[in-house]
């Protein structure tokens, strides 16, 4: 995705108005923790996008890391992340779901990572631990494109689905 560099890759704003990587993720990923686990899923989104791979070792539960190490992040240079979805997210407690869709392109087409992550609040912050995947749903042709560009999804990149 080809964004100016000073907004922020989770596409999150405020009445409209697309909040820069300074006053979004930045501050998670320099040590902040995030207060849910919406922030949770939306800096983790911008870590995989800016490859800050230590970021997402460091908020990813260790009881369910399953083998995933800096090196093997490091070693994906494939993935052009596209944009990020947030479907739904609720916290009850100490616990807390994210159901997103993460777009990205492989060999030219447009796909996503559709899930219902799940966030634990352990020793005073939000850790991803795990997620149920699903197909990718695509936007609707007169729904707002998922990169965040402003312009309705037959608009934009609907070439990218086809």
């Amino acid at each position: 995705m080809n964004q100016p560099i000073n907004l922020c890759p989770c596409g999150q704003d405020i009445l409209g108005q697309r909040l820069s990587y300074a006053e979004c993720c930045h501050r998670f990923h320099q040590g902040d923790l995030p207060s849910h686990p919406e922030l949770l899923m939306r800096s983790r989104y911008s870590a995989f996008v800016l490859r800050r791979h230590d970021y997402l070792i460091a908020t990813h539960h260790p009881d369910f890391l399953n083998g995933l190490t800096r090196a093997i992040l490091d070693s994906d240079n494939q993935t052009r992340w596209h944009g990020l979805q947030i479907i739904n997210a609720k916290k009850n407690g100490q616990t807390g779901l994210v159901t997103f869709q993460a777009w990205y392109l492989e060999n030219g087409k447009l796909d996503a990572i559709h899930e219902v992550s799940q966030f634990k609040w352990v020793n005073g912050k939000w850790l991803y631990t795990e997620g149920q995947q699903f197909s990718a749903i695509l936007p609707k042709r007169n729904e707002p494109c998922l990169c965040h560009s402003g312009k309705k999804f037959k608009q934009c990149c609907i070439a990218l689905a086809n």
